[in-house]
């Protein structure tokens, strides 16, 4: 299998470094959720919905009652979902490496049922085997190493348990890739600038990180080389975000 390689891009590699990373996003915490809305056009809450469908809580069989993990949970809206889909019948965490986030999270949680931990998505501080469901939204692409990353998601995950990886990436058709090519080059930074309030850090990192990710079958690539079978992925809002699930 030739080796996968993420969207081509005429920029320098990020530097996604744990350090810079953590204290980049600690430092756009509170305004992370309306960066997300800008990039999404407010369509991720429909994208996380989706999401939660297509790898839902199990209610039957060995997965059933076995906790639910969103991993880069940032402000906590995936961990949410899932809570409430699991309507008590398995228990939610929430895992981020910045406090800061997590903080936000937890005022998020009105009921107070998700556990928040602070954790490295590379390391995770969990036992083997352990839950149904591992979910990631719009983290994936800050991990350093994304290997790494799906090697530990595997190593958590239960057998049978499904990975649903949610991600922004390019459209692929054409006129609507170049309308997306231009809007992410001229139009994002202008827009990230205003939101982040002059940390050019953050908006220039931001939509950098998405055109220098892995995409559709190369995202899946990785997917399977770190364990995972039955690998899909499905497309949403043309190809503005997309949704990745595999199983253990």
């Amino acid at each position: 299998m030739p080796e996968a390689v993420a969207h081509p891009s005429p920029d320098p590699p990020l530097d996604k470094s744990g350090e810079r990373v953590r204290q980049m996003f600690g430092e756009i915490a509170p305004r992370y959720d309306l960066l997300n809305h800008l990039l999404s056009m407010n369509i991720d809450r429909l994208w996380r919905r989706f999401t939660v469908r297509k790898a839902a809580p199990a209610d039957t069989g060995a997965l059933a009652g076995r906790p639910i993990l969103d991993l880069c949970t940032g402000t906590g809206d995936l961990a949410l979902a899932y809570d409430r889909a699991a309507k008590g019948r398995a228990e939610v965490t929430g895992a981020d490496f910045c406090p800061e986030m997590l903080d936000l999270a937890r005022k998020k949680d009105k009921p107070g049922r998700v556990t928040w931990v602070e954790a490295d998505a590379q390391q995770l501080p969990f036992p083997d085997n352990e839950f149904q469901i591992v979910s990631v939204a719009f983290g994936l692409r800050n991990v350093a190493d994304t290997d790494a990353g799906l090697r530990e998601m595997a190593r958590v995950l239960a057998p049978g348990g499904r990975l649903a990886v949610l991600e922004f990436t390019t459209p692929r058709r054409q006129p609507l890739r170049s309308v997306y090519g231009w809007y992410f080059r001229n139009v994002l930074p202008r827009i990230g600038q205003a939101v982040m309030r002059n940390n050019s850090a953050a908006y220039e990192y931001l939509p950098a990180s998405v055109g220098q990710f892995y995409e559709y079958e190369a995202l899946v690539e990785r997917m399977q080389a770190a364990g995972f079978k039955d690998c899909t992925f499905y497309p949403l809002t043309f190809g503005v975000a997309t949704l990745y699930v595999g199983t253990k």
